[in-house]
């Protein structure tokens, strides 16, 4: 933001979602997938910047789980958005549970989705607001070591990130939500309430939609090859985590194959593409999840 801003050409807007930064804590309502974000970000647009331009289209940009944000405001209102700017972005199929590029469960109780896929020990140095980094489960080895591939790129803003990332709202409305249970390996499911649930399969998949939309923006897809969030090699897949061994009980690759999220948004983009719509895939090479934060020029 402070980079677009020294360029004096854009507008920017970066708002918290709710239960994130200074935004009120609201419920999520995971059975709506990501539109209770999507909405909230619809009204800001409608009554919240009057210095927008009367009539006029953002860029919008969504980073991870804001990606799928992103899609679904663009899927509720395609002529609201000028372009769109998909940073290391949420799968169009959901975060977790899907075998192949054309989004096929796994199971049929979506299990390993949800907020039961989350380690506990995080969600509780979580709420607690723990800034230290003395266990791999603390919020800022969490975040050093998965949100970028290289940890001295957060500089002196590494403090700042920390603060935003312990402004989460922790709790079973918000994140990570509650757990389901599943019959299927690892016996966890989505539940119906909390941040993690919405990104389930089983409340978001927006391949169809977004592909069926009439009016469809360009969409650039930026993302790091050394990405340890979202990837086909995911370290937050636990049917990935489970071939590595970290998760006893794993099926095997057939029962249980890891989620191909990378080749899932290409190929949907392709069909976004081939039904009249254009993307661009732009591959920053030894970037992790955090192109803005480690790439920002």
């Amino acid at each position: 933001m402070r980079r677009l801003l020294a360029a004096g050409t854009w507008r920017v807007v970066a708002p918290d979602l709710r239960g994130y930064g200074e935004s009120d804590p609201a419920p999520v309502d995971a059975t709506r997938g990501l539109r209770d974000f999507a909405d909230d970000v619809a009204a800001l647009l409608d009554g919240a910047l009057p210095f927008f331009v009367s009539g006029a289209r953002p860029i919008v940009v969504g980073h991870s789980m804001g990606g799928g944000v992103a899609m679904q405001l663009t899927i509720d209102h395609p002529e609201r958005v000028a372009g769109l700017l998909l940073e290391a972005p949420l799968s169009p199929y959901g975060f977790g549970g899907t075998r192949d590029l054309i989004g096929t469960l796994t199971t049929p109780d979506y299990a390993g989705t949800g907020a039961g896929a989350v380690n506990p020990s995080f969600v509780e140095r979580l709420a607690a607001k723990d800034r230290s980094s003395d266990d791999q489960a603390s919020p800022r080895v969490v975040m050093r070591s998965t949100y970028v591939a290289d940890p001295d790129s957060f500089g002196v803003d590494e403090d700042g990130m920390l603060e935003t990332v312990l402004s989460t709202v922790v709790g079973p409305d918000n994140y990570p939500g509650i757990a389901g249970v599943a019959e299927s390996w690892p016996t966890t499911g989505p539940g119906a309430r909390g941040v993690l649930n919405a990104m389930s399969p089983k409340w978001f998949s927006v391949a169809d939609d977004l592909v069926a939309l009439r009016d469809k923006p360009p969409v650039t897809w930026i993302r790091g090859s050394a990405d340890a969030i979202v990837s086909d090699t995911s370290l937050f897949d636990l049917a990935y985590l489970g071939q590595l061994g970290f998760v006893p009980g794993w099926p095997g690759p057939e029962a249980c194959p890891p989620q191909p999220m990378v080749g899932q948004t290409r190929a949907v983009l392709e069909r976004y593409a081939a039904a009249g719509g254009t993307f661009t895939e732009v591959v920053l090479d030894g970037c992790g999840h955090s192109p803005h934060i480690e790439r920002p020029g």
